[in-house]
């Protein structure tokens, strides 16, 4: 579990993390270099869930190696079959890490948002549906690895 008090918000223990493939953790369907290192990192303190329509057909080679649980939505309805899945888990104990129109809700609906702005670009009511957004899919697994830097971004 990852615990942080944020001075003036609230304090967070997330104890699960949602997260986009294509265009958050992935480049045409191809992992970012460096995110598998810190998805194992981070699994050691909180149960991944990463959530793809596999527009590219790779993300099951691309994540067979790492500690994280699939899951697999349909073509048209992402944004439903996203929100969805997040109502499985409580809203108090979950972050989510997306980037475009089908994760605004998501995030939006989670303890912690972290939009990413990569070479997909983030739709704009997502970036104001997160509380931090970041440039790489990189800075956002480490915003979860390093809490402190969760304390610096939300502190008010």
């Amino acid at each position: 579990m990852i615990q942080v008090t944020i001075p003036g918000w609230r304090d967070l223990n997330i104890d699960t993390v949602l997260m986009d493939y294509n265009g958050t953790l992935a480049v045409d369907g191809e992992l970012v270099e460096g995110v598998a290192e810190r998805i194992k990192a981070l699994a050691e303190q909180v149960e991944i869930i990463v959530m793809t329509a596999d527009t590219f057909g790779s993300t099951p080679d691309s994540l067979e190696e790492l500690p994280v649980k699939l899951r697999k939505i349909s073509a048209g309805s992402e944004a439903m079959s996203k929100r969805f899945i997040v109502d499985e888990f409580s809203t108090l104990t979950t972050a989510y890490i997306g980037n475009g129109a089908n994760d605004e809700k998501a995030l939006s609906s989670t303890a912690l948002g972290i939009a990413v702005i990569g070479t997909e670009g983030v739709f704009g009511p997502t970036l104001m549906a997160a509380d931090l957004i970041v440039t790489s899919p990189l800075d956002a697994l480490d915003l979860l690895l390093h809490p402190k830097r969760i304390v610096a971004g939300l502190r008010r």
